[in-house]
């Protein structure tokens, strides 16, 4: 677990194709009477809506944690009161997303993730969206109804629309003493889960169904680059 040295890295690049529409929420400092009440999130140099690296493997590692029961759980008094991502290294979401250092105990084992994961640009010419009431979005109001007085309450949300793509970039980074194939099957398996499950917020009510194709992986190797004074 203390090897430092890199033996490769594997790129892999893919397409994430949206199936239902999509919500990652961003600022709301720009709010226009009458539009949306939640945006998504946007670069802010072209306006353009992204997923942010850390939506999609915050949401890849939980989906991991969970099917294989990597978590830690307090109890008191019999009853649950946290539960935390497993701080073992030796777990299988650990093994790949890595663990912390926790600051309160300074004997508690780390370990650095191997997995990078690039924020995913818009692929604005896979899809035609001149027909969006909003740049490369859409509004979509729903209607919250009060239990108790039957009131409804509209609220508006953006959302990315269904077909649209956008541009898969992780890397996953092997290190002596690594175990290549579980890394990689970890990964994969991360992947089929989240496109079972959903991205991004709302996913309840039928937001954030996604499709990873295209994936591909290219392996890179480095030669050493021995030290010399001249």
């Amino acid at each position: 677990m203390s090897n430092v040295k890199l033996v490769k890295k594997i790129v892999y690049t893919g397409t994430i194709t949206l199936k239902t529409g999509l919500h990652i929420g961003g600022t709301n400092a720009a709010l226009n009477i009458g539009g949306p009440d939640k945006f998504v999130v946007r670069n802010p140099i072209n306006n353009i809506p992204y997923i942010p690296g850390s939506s999609l493997k915050g949401k890849m590692r939980a989906l991991i944690e969970i099917y294989h029961e990597c978590v830690d759980v307090k109890k008191k008094d019999g009853k649950i009161i946290e539960v935390k991502a497993s701080s073992n290294p030796d777990s299988v979401s650990g093994y790949l997303f890595g663990v912390s250092a926790d600051s309160k105990n300074t004997e508690s084992k780390h370990y650095a993730s191997r997995l990078i994961v690039r924020d995913a640009e818009l692929n604005v010419d896979a899809t035609d969206f001149s027909n969006t009431d909003l740049p490369y979005t859409e509004s979509k109001t729903e209607v919250a109804i009060d239990r108790v007085t039957a009131k409804a309450n509209p609220r508006t949300f953006e959302r990315v629309p269904a077909g649209a793509q956008f541009k898969l970039n992780m890397v996953l980074n092997i290190f002596e003493g690594d175990v290549e194939s579980k890394l990689i099957a970890t990964l994969k398996q991360a992947i089929e889960l989240l496109q079972d499950d959903y991205l991004g917020g709302h996913g309840s009510r039928g937001y954030g169904q996604v499709e990873i194709d295209e994936l591909e992986g290219v392996a890179k190797s480095y030669k050493p680059c021995p030290l010399t004074i001249s």
